[in-house]
């Protein structure tokens, strides 16, 4: 990636943000953002890069947004509109303050990409509009590559990101940071975006690969943008913990076939012990604020697995406290592979059978019934979840994982040759 692309990823969103705020309007701030960067194309090779990249492009933006809007001042609105832009943008100067991190804001921009993050993921639109229109506004990519990631074509995706900016526009969400007694529940939408974002880059649903390192890489830097922006938000920082703990297993996670390797299977020499490192020690940072929440105890499952042997009874009690606090079918799911592991598959199994009521949503639940059927020797059972499973799954990769999971537990019920009478 050239200097002027990375610029252009990390710049993006905030320059947007405080475009947004100045004209009051999505469409033209983005155009205005992007005519900034293609100037800068233009001329950076030639003059080199700027002390302050993200100040250039601003104020090549807003002058852009002026000359604009000028140009079509023949309404009074947009005459008013253009003598108001008129004022230097806050931020673009020598006075920014570093916040600690490699993403320095001034106070201002800070809260100028809070309000577009909020915007983004705001409840009136779509969880597919939130998703996409936070890639694009926030994160900088293009439709299609936004297209490419969700597997639809170029034009659908599209037509998704221009419906979330109309609806913003004509039900006049209002471009804010939540009063404080709503942030907590906004947020929680703000979070489940980014994890969304994430887990369609490290189990995509569809598509022929096991995992897109883009889109993984992409909801890390958000969420460490978020963390940068919220500092005293604890969940924002057990999301960062658990996207990173789980990404360092990134590199044992598919074998040398291309096929999943389950995590029991799996190399831990292999994992990112820098990734590691830092996760858990967000984790330990958590547990000291002692304000517990949904993404945090899951961070702290992974970091328990991250460890050299898993404490699978750490994990129960863990799973327990997730489970008390959003006892919802996929955590209980999730909770019986840890009674597996501590009561037996038997026990675990009379759990799972419990949740039949989300067999038809996730193929999940058939692929851990199916282990657990194996593990007790029910293969002919086993086999069927296996197919079923992978009937369910629209990652090709993962279907044929599953129909080979099939094959082996069919095999596993046939029965054995019969002796040999010549053998003694």
């Amino acid at each position: 990636m050239s200097s002027i692309d990375q610029i252009f990823r990390a710049e993006y969103g905030r320059a947007v943000a405080v475009l947004v705020r100045f004209l009051g309007d999505i469409e033209l701030a983005e155009e205005a953002v992007q005519d900034a960067f293609v100037t800068a194309v233009q001329r950076w090779p030639d003059q080199g890069i700027p002390p302050s990249p993200a100040g250039w492009i601003i104020t090549t933006a807003k002058n852009r947004a002026i000359d604009r809007l000028r140009r079509e001042a023949e309404r009074p609105t947009r005459e008013a509109a253009a003598a108001g832009l008129g004022s230097e943008v806050p931020g673009t100067g020598s006075g920014a303050r570093s916040t600690g991190s490699e993403i320095p804001f001034t106070g201002s921009e800070a809260d100028d990409m809070l309000r577009l993050i909020f915007t983004c993921c705001h409840p009136a639109l779509a969880p597919a509009s939130r998703v996409a229109l936070t890639l694009r506004l926030i994160g900088g990519l293009t439709t299609s590559e936004i297209a490419r990631a969700f597997l639809v074509p170029e034009a659908t995706m599209a037509q998704r990101i221009s419906r979330a900016k109309s609806k913003i526009r004509d039900a006049g969400i209002p471009y804010r940071v939540p009063r404080d007694a709503d942030l907590p529940a906004r947020l929680g939408a703000v979070l489940a975006v980014l994890y969304l974002i994430f887990n369609e880059g490290y189990a995509p649903i569809g598509g022929a690969a096991l995992t897109r390192t883009e889109m993984t890489a992409e909801a890390i830097r958000l969420a460490r943008l978020l963390v940068v922006l919220m500092p005293d938000e604890p969940e924002a920082r057990g999301l960062l913990a658990l996207m990173l703990l789980i990404e360092s297993r990134r590199p044992a996670r598919v074998g040398p076939g291309g096929d999943p390797v389950p995590l029991a299977a799996q190399d831990r020499s292999r994992w990112d012990r820098e990734l590691i490192a830092e996760g858990q020690a967000l984790v330990r940072g958590c547990l000291r604020r002692g304000q517990p929440g949904p993404y945090q105890i899951q961070a702290a499952i992974n970091a328990v697995h991250a460890d050299g042997i898993t404490d699978w009874q750490q994990v129960l009690v863990l799973y327990d406290q997730l489970f008390a606090m959003t006892p919802t079918p996929v955590v209980a799911l999730h909770r019986a592979v840890a009674v597996a592991e501590v009561e037996g598959p038997t026990a675990a199994l009379q759990i799972v059978d419990g949740l039949s009521s989300i067999s038809s949503e996730h193929h999940v639940w058939h692929v851990v019934r199916a282990d657990l059927l194996r593990r007790i020797a029910r293969y002919e059972e086993a086999a069927a979840e296996f197919h079923k499973a992978a009937t369910m799954t629209a990652n090709a990769t993962e279907r044929r994982f599953l129909l080979g999971r099939a094959a082996e537990a069919r095999t596993a019920a046939e029965p054995g040759p019969p002796p040999n009478p010549d053998r003694r």
